[in-house]
Order: C-alpha cells, then structure tokens, then sequence
C-alpha cells in the first residue's frame, strides 16, 4: 500500500508540476497580450491626435479609468498618468522602439508614437503588475492540488481492492497450512484470487487430499496388523492356562494382560484421527509411580536399584493418559533392555509453572544419542521407543535430551508441557 501510494504520488508529481508551471506561465502570457493590446489602443488615440499643438493637453484628455492597468503618458521627458520609478530607461521607447521590459513589480510595455515636430516620440507606458500576471494561478494550482490529492486516493483504493484479492487468499493458504501441520486433515481451501494463487489453492487442497489417504492407509495397515497379534496371544493365553499354577504362571499372565493392553492401544491410535487432542492431560507424578510399580518385579528380578524422587505437585501435563503411558514404559523397557542386571536406575519428577521434567538416569554404558532417531535400532530394538517419547513431548510442547551422566551412565530428560487451566 505505502508503495503504491508513494509510486502513485511520484506519478502524480511529474504530471502536476510541469503542468502548474504551464498554467503559471499561460497566465502571464495571457495578462501581456492584454496590455500590450492596451497600449497600441492608447497609442492609437495618440497618433490620432497628433495634429493638437498642446500633446500636454491632448494626453492628459486621453481615458484610462477603463484600463485594469497603470497607464503613463511620456511628452518631451514630462509624465502624465501614473507616475513612473525614477530611474527607469526610456531612452529606446524616446527614439521610436517599442518594447517590454521587467521593471520593479512587474512588466512595462512601451509603445512610442513618433511627431516630427517634438524631441522625442510620446510614449505610451502599460504597467502590469506581478499580482496581475498571477490572476487565477493560486485558484489553479489548489483545483490541480486537489485533483492530483483525489488521483492518490484512487490509486490507493484499486491497488487495495487488488492487493486484498492477493493477500486474503494468500492469507487464507497460510492458516489453513498451519492448521493441517496441526493435524487438522479435514482443512480445505476454497481456490480464489489471481490464476497463480487460485492454482497453489487447487495443488493445497491435492496435498492435503494425499496426506489423508497415505495417513488412512497407514493407520489401516497398523490396526490390521495389531489385529493379527491377537491370535497368537489367545493361543499364548490359552497355553498359559495350561501351566500350573506358580509365581511364574502370575507373572507371565501380569505380562500378557500388559502386552493385550498395548496392542489395544495401538488399535485405538491407528484409528484415532491424526491431529493432536490440545485438551488431554494427565497427572505425570501418579502415572510414573504406577509404571514403576508394574516394572518393579522385573527390576527386583534382575537386581536392580529403583528410585522414584517426585517434587511437590501435581504435574498435570498436556498429554493423554496413554501417550504417557506408552512413554513412560519405553523409558524404563529401555533401561531393562539396554542395561545389565544389577544395574539401578533414578526416576525424577520436578519442574516449573510451565513446563514439568521427568529423567531418567541410569548407571550402565550410555548409549549413542542417535537412537533418538526414528529407525535406528540397536541389540535388537526396532529404535521406535525414544521417538514415541520425542513425538509425546514435542506434542505437549517439550522436547528430549538425551546426554551422559555425571560419573557415567546415560540420562534421558523429558520435557513435558503444564496443561492449561480449563483442560481436562
């Protein structure tokens, strides 16, 4: 808009001024043509009345009270009319030759009229003054003025009108982008604008289309595979029922109820839509204490320390109960799988007004931190349980670290995102 505006009034400049110039100078040209008809009227009547001995008298008797002009009269060096600046040459009008010339105030025109028998010729002397070689320029320049002012406002109104037709689609495409980076798959467009904008409209609307079948699809392959396990796991269950009854048989069904949970879960999320619920939250303190009781039996098998340090809370976090759950469990699945028995592992739960941390700090070999890439693997891991915990906290509004600890060992730092007030 300032663009346009200042392009429209530079426009607008180079036409007026040149234009005012020519209007000053129309004027000027215009009040000169008039006095110099004046004068040769004057010096007519002069010359008609060249035969009166007393030229004194004749002048004198000459009327000027209908001339918009100062008019003077020159009889051998004597001035009648309107008095003359002393100073002023009048030797070329004496001698016959008419001329105009710029004098204090304005313009002179002379028109002389030769009589043989006086010293010099009468001269005619017209007078315009600078405010009569202005007449009308001021009222001129204001109605240019105006009309050059009305032009910019135009200007500024069509290039509006088009840049509104450029920008809202524009406008348009960029939220409904952010919106489908939040997950809104459902977001469409209505193509409109220029034929450029309305054509990134119809290819945005394609994409989004193309998201939604490669996410359906993808989620379909998951839930029917999570399906398949089903089988296997009854025909386990039904094994199990088999077993005599033992702490064994207790722990290994505690097992397969956890692992039916989970394949349930993933069911669930294959099925669930892609964008983000913003509204779930979950209590991290009273979840991390639960997980860690179910992983405790394995721990107390394997030899391993277990300590859970909460601060005072609650930690609410924006994340649904099973997103934590599932991320709580690859943490500590990654301490049982990743570290040799006997090693412990410290759980902490502290944090701030906006944001809550759980780490977990283990005392084994560490490990590389690009296994927080999705698809790395390593001893087996399909490399998947760190990136569900980075997918978690970044959905929240968190991030991951993972870093050595002090004296050995591997920490991983979990930030999570307080949820806000109203959540629930």
């Amino acid at each position: 808009m300032l663009v346009t505006g200042a392009v429209t009034a530079m426009v607008v400049l180079a036409f007026l001024i040149p234009l005012a110039l020519l209007v000053r100078d129309f004027a000027g040209n215009r009040a000169i043509n008039s006095a110099e008809r004046e004068a040769e009227r004057l010096s007519q009547l002069v010359a008609q009345n060249a035969d009166n001995d007393d030229m004194l008298a004749t002048v004198s008797s000459i009327p000027t009270d209908s001339t918009a002009y100062l008019v003077s009269f020159v009889v051998n060096d004597v001035v009648v009319g309107s008095p003359i600046p002393p100073g002023e040459d009048l030797t070329q009008a004496k001698d016959g030759i008419a001329f105009r010339a710029t004098v204090a105030g304005g313009e002179a025109i002379y028109a002389p009229v030769i009589i043989p028998r006086l010293e010099s010729a009468v001269v005619t002397r017209v007078f315009i003054a600078n405010d009569q070689l202005r007449a009308g320029v001021d009222r001129s320049w204001r109605i240019l003025g105006a009309l050059g002012l009305v032009l910019v406002l135009i200007a500024l109104a069509v290039a509006d009108r088009l840049g509104r037709s450029i920008v809202e689609p524009v406008r348009e495409l960029s939220t409904s982008a952010a919106l489908l980076g939040e997950g809104a798959l459902d977001t469409r467009v209505i193509p409109s604008g220029p034929p450029e904008v309305r054509e990134v409209g119809v290819e945005f609307n394609r994409l989004a289309e193309r998201m939604t079948t490669l996410l359906r699809l993808e989620r379909e392959a998951a839930a029917d595979m999570s399906h398949r396990l089903r089988t296997p796991l009854t025909a386990l269950r039904l094994d199990l029922d088999a077993v005599v009854e033992s702490p064994v048989k207790d722990r290994l069904l505690d097992d397969l109820d956890e692992l039916e949970r989970t394949v349930n879960f993933v069911i669930e999320a294959a099925r669930r839509p892609g964008r983000v619920d913003a509204d779930s939250t979950c209590e991290l303190g009273e979840l991390t204490a639960a997980r860690l009781e179910f992983w405790s039996a394995l721990a107390e098998e394997q030899g391993r320390e277990v300590s859970l340090q909460v601060d005072e809370g609650p930690w609410l976090v924006a994340a649904g109960e099973a997103d934590v759950v599932a991320m709580i469990d690859a943490l500590l699945g990654n301490v049982m799988a990743h570290t040799d028995d006997g090693v412990g592992f410290v759980v902490e739960i502290n944090g701030d007004e906006s944001t809550a941390t759980l780490t977990v700090t283990d005392a084994g070999p560490g490990f590389d931190p690009g296994l927080a890439e999705r698809g790395r693997s390593s001893a087996g891991s399909t490399g998947l349980g760190l990136d569900i915990v980075r997918r978690t906290a970044e959905a929240s509004g968190g991030s991951l670290v993972i870093e050595s600890a002090d004296g050995g060992g591997g920490r991983v730092v979990v930030t999570l995102g307080i949820a806000r007030s109203g959540s629930s």
